[in-house]
Formats: structure tokens, C-alpha cells, sequence
């Protein structure tokens, strides 16, 4: 399996003034995987400690934050010497009382000392026993696989390659191999073990059964982490995430919920499922003015699960519908389609991202990016129905703006926009 991140954690690494690593994300999107397969491939010695599997050490940080005395315990408890050699693995960082504060003391007292530390982002931004170590410790967010790391992974990675290498024509040429490869994307998502499953057996129902052993762990984590209050208003917004894409107005409405819902009592349940990123939320902004930011409307905003394979999970969407094209799939397509490149375009740290609409409802674009100091429309087409109206009429009303459509359509360029094919969201803008 191929993580692309992980050059990521190779520049961390490097860098001089490197502090502790907090390897964040959803449960069960490869965490443990990346860093014990870094910790093979860029270190010779390191030790993992997982808090929620070692009852011995997971009170290592209760008595006082003595880095000596850590580091001591850890070598008897592991019969393993630590050195500015070793990198320390902290899995599960969250169940191991005042573990995520005692990061700060490695910072401030054993920076030689290479250390990540991992847990899911429901444990680590829940986590009510500890002050988090402000400016003591360097982020980086895993999510899902993206579509090149999943062709990878599936025995396709000539075709990762040539998205990677932008050359169109080639591109245009392999475009229906590689719609046929981006239908079993839709189906099988990006969660590493529903990815693996399917490279190793190719059995559909098999990969299922995954996604929905991960639904289910989700669904036991509300009550787990959430207050006792919200978990029957957190369990109605994640079901009503389906119903919500499937609408033509893809903006998340309350009432939608149930009758006479109102965002006042259910913003909280929305903002938690965020935190703990199995939700992203994309907000609309007023106009498309640098930043974007400065002109965002709060009260409107799009909600998008983590990964397409859950998405169509939730729906239980047979797989059959998908890989054949059904006619009876056509609305939920459009649903699906704009799933699959919010994933992609979000995995660029340094991309912001909205959506625009008018004030009289009457035009919108899909997604607005502020990427480096250019700002992108994107619009996203399930098909090859290219009219784009809106589009066209924001270009033009923005002057100097280039518009960018994902389509099922061969790449093109035009003077005021350019077509890429959808399987290759994730090159297009690098």
C-alpha cells in the first residue's frame, strides 16, 4: 500500500526545528500503518507503545512529566533503549492519561528525541483531562486514500502514473479505462482496509461488510465520546447526510432533519461530527474576493462524509447500480460525484475551499478555491452534459478568472475554462 503523506513525515523528519508529531485523523483511515511503515523505512530502531492495548503503561504520565523517568519506564516496560536515534511511537495518544500535555515536555526537554504521537480525532479533540500543548507540537491530518493511491493499490499503477504525469492526450486516450476504475473507487472509497480487501479478494460484498463493520464503530463512538444529550441529534444529522447530497440545493438545511428542527439545536451535533472528521463541512462564501475567507457566510454551508465508500455504504447503493450505470442511479450520481472531488481537492493542506451561490438562488458554483493567490470556480459534472451556464456567467463577471469543470468528458482547453476528466481531480491542480 502506498500513502503519498508520507513524504510528509520524511520532510518532518529533516527539519531542525522539528517538535512531537500529532498524526491525526478518523478512526481507522491507516494511522498506525503509516507510521509503523515509516518507522521501517526511515529509522533503525524504533519503540510503539499503544495506550489502549497496554494496561502497564497507560498511566505513564499520571504522576509528573519527568521525561527522565519516562523514558526509563519505557525502556524496562519494552526492554528497549531509547536514543535521539530511536523514533518513539505513541499510538492511541488520547487513552493514556495527560499524554497529549505531556508532549509539550518532550518538546521543551528531549527535542532530539523523534516522536509521533497518534489517536483518532474523536479521542484528541474530545479530550477533556488534557491542556493541549499550543505551539509544542507539529499537525498533520491523514484522510482516506485518494484515487491514485487507490489505483496503486489495486495493481493499476502505470494509470496513478500517468494521471501524475498531466499529459492529456495520453490521459484521453486510457479515459474510458480509467472511468471504469473510478466506478470501483465510488464503490469501494478510500478507507485502507475496505482498499485492501478489495485488491486481495475483489469481492464486493467482502468490501461491504468492511464499510459497514466501520459504520458501526462510528456509530458506538457517539456514545463513547459524544455528551450523553447529543448523541440522538449527532445519530439524525449522520443519517441525514444522504437525503442532503441528493437534493439539487446541496446546502445543508435543519429542517430537513425533521419538522421544525432548528440550527440552534442541532449546530452543536454538525460541529461534533466535524471534529472528529467523519464530516466536512464546505461553506459558502458571498463573493469571490482574496481571501475567501473575509466574505464567508456562516449560516450557509454544504455537508460531504469523509469518504465515498461510506457515502455509498450509509445509502447501502448496490454495487451493481454503480458499475453498470443504471438510469435509476442518475440523481444519486451527481451526490456521489461531488463527494469524490471535495475528497480529492481537500487532500492539499494549503487549498481553501467553498461554494459560491447568488443571493437569488439563481446560479451557483460548486466549489470556490483559494489556492496560492489565484481563486478557482470549479464546477463538477457526473456526466458528459457539459452546459455550464453558471460557470461561464462567473468567469466572465470576475475578470482574470480561469473556471475549471470535472467531467466524464476528455480534457480540453478553452480560453475561459478548462476540462479535466474526472479521474484526475487530484493531478489537475497540484
Amino acid at each position: 500500500m502506498v500513502r503519498y503523506i508520507i513524504e510528509e513525515l520524511y520532510r518532518w523528519k529533516q527539519n531542525p526545528a522539528r517538535k512531537p508529531l500529532v498524526l491525526q485523523g478518523a478512526r481507522q483511515v491507516g494511522k498506525t500503518w503509516l507510521m509503523q511503515q515509516f518507522a521501517h523505512e526511515a529509522f533503525h530502531h524504533h519503540v510503539y507503545i499503544n495506550f489502549e492495548s497496554n494496561e502497564l503503561l497507560r498511566r505513564l504520565f499520571e504522576r509528573d512529566f519527568d521525561i527522565n523517568r519516562i523514558l526509563l519506564e519505557i525502556q524496562v516496560a519494552t526492554g528497549e533503549t531509547v536514543t535521539s536515534d530511536t523514533l518513539l511511537l505513541f499510538d492511541e495518544i488520547q487513552e493514556a492519561g495527560r499524554g497529549i500535555t505531556a508532549l509539550k515536555y518532550f518538546c521543551e526537554e528531549r527535542p532530539d528525541i523523534p516522536l509521533i504521537a497518534a489517536g483518532s480525532l474523536l479521542g484528541i479533540a474530545m479530550h477533556a483531562s488534557d491542556s493541549f500543548p499550543v505551539g509544542k507540537v507539529d499537525f498533520l491530518t491523514l484522510y482516506p486514500m485518494s484515487f491514485p493511491e487507490f489505483l496503486e493499490a489495486t495493481g493499476n499503477a502505470q494509470m496513478a502514473l500517468l494521471l501524475h504525469s498531466r499529459r492529456w492526450e495520453t490521459v484521453n486516450t486510457f479515459l474510458p479505462q480509467l472511468e471504469a476504475l473510478l466506478r470501483q473507487y465510488y464503490y469501494v472509497g478510500g478507507m485502507p482496509e475496505a482498499v485492501k480487501c478489495f485488491a486481495e479478494q475483489r469481492d464486493w460484498q467482502r468490501v461491504r461488510e468492511v464499510q459497514t463493520a466501520i459504520l458501526d464503530s462510528y456509530d458506538r463512538d457517539f456514545s463513547k465520546h459524544a455528551p450523553l444529550q447529543e448523541v440522538p441529534r449527532i445519530r439524525l444529522v449522520w443519517r441525514s447526510i444522504i437525503g442532503q447530497l441528493a437534493k439539487e440545493n446541496k446546502k445543508f438545511i435543519y429542517g430537513f432533519l425533521k419538522e421544525g428542527a432548528r440550527a440552534k439545536d442541532y449546530e452543536i451535533a454538525v460541529e461534533w461530527l466535524q471534529d472528529a472528521g467523519l464530516i466536512y463541512k464546505v461553506h459558502r462564501t458571498k463573493r469571490a474576493g482574496m481571501p475567501l475567507a473575509a466574505y464567508e457566510d456562516f449560516s450557509a454551508f454544504k455537508v460531504y462524509l469523509s469518504d465515498i465508500g461510506l457515502l455509498g455504504a450509509l445509502a447501502n447503493l448496490p454495487v451493481q447500480v454503480l458499475l453498470d450505470g443504471n438510469r435509476v442511479f442518475t440523481d444519486f450520481k451527481g451526490a456521489l460525484t461531488e463527494q469524490y472531488v471535495m475528497q480529492q481537492l481537500r487532500l492539499r493542506k494549503d487549498r481553501n475551499i467553498y461554494y459560491w451561490s447568488a443571493e437569488n438562488s439563481r446560479g451557483e458554483i460548486d466549489f470556490l478555491l483559494q489556492q496560492d493567490d489565484r481563486i478557482i470556480p470549479v464546477e463538477v459534472k457526473a456526466e458528459e452534459n457539459l452546459q455550464a451556464k453558471s460557470l461561464r456567467m462567473f468567469v466572465l463577471k470576475n475578470d482574470g478568472m480561469h473556471g475549471v469543470r470535472f467531467s466524464m468528458s476528455p480534457y480540453k482547453e478553452q480560453e475561459w475554462m478548462t476540462n479535466y476528466p474526472l479521474p484526475a481531480v487530484e493531478a489537475a491542480l497540484s
